[in-house]
């Protein structure tokens, strides 16, 4: 891991499968992240959509990897990346009775060129708001025992 790696890591008191529902299924994406075309799919492209600007495109990329309720990797890039691929992980480990969650991004230093450390603190800053947001609806969802 280098240095312009962005690495979060967050405990969730869910379970794995239903913390993947949220990485993977379109409406899920939508409650934390942004509006995706379809769920994703191993192999396949997909496109997440900006709700704020006439759902134009604002994410995408390919998912690499798909070991449900353990890893999911998939390229991924923005507009200021102008199509630059960068490489997002997630993993899923159980933790308590619950679940660790971690996200690493990288590639980021390679993408964005002279402009780095911008795109660096914007995607840093950026995945902290959604990891707020993806705690709060996990959680909220989370079935009754």
């Amino acid at each position: 891991m280098t240095a312009t790696t962005i690495s979060k890591t967050i405990f969730l008191n869910a379970p794995r499968t239903h913390v993947w529902a949220f990485l993977t299924e379109k409406d899920k994406l939508a409650r934390w992240f942004h509006p995706a075309k379809e769920d994703l799919k191993e192999g396949a492209d997909y496109t997440l959509l900006d709700q704020h600007s006439d759902m134009e495109r604002i994410c995408w990329g390919k998912v690499l990897e798909m070991k449900p309720h353990e890893r999911l990797v998939y390229t991924f890039t923005v507009k200021p990346l102008n199509g630059a691929m960068t490489t997002v992980r997630w993993m899923l480990e159980d933790a308590a009775g619950g679940t660790r969650l971690t996200l690493v991004h990288e590639g980021i230093e390679q993408a964005a060129g002279e402009a780095a450390f911008m795109m660096l603190s914007a995607l840093d800053a950026g995945w902290d708001e959604h990891f707020g947001r993806f705690r709060v609806q996990v959680l909220e969802a989370v079935p009754a025992e």
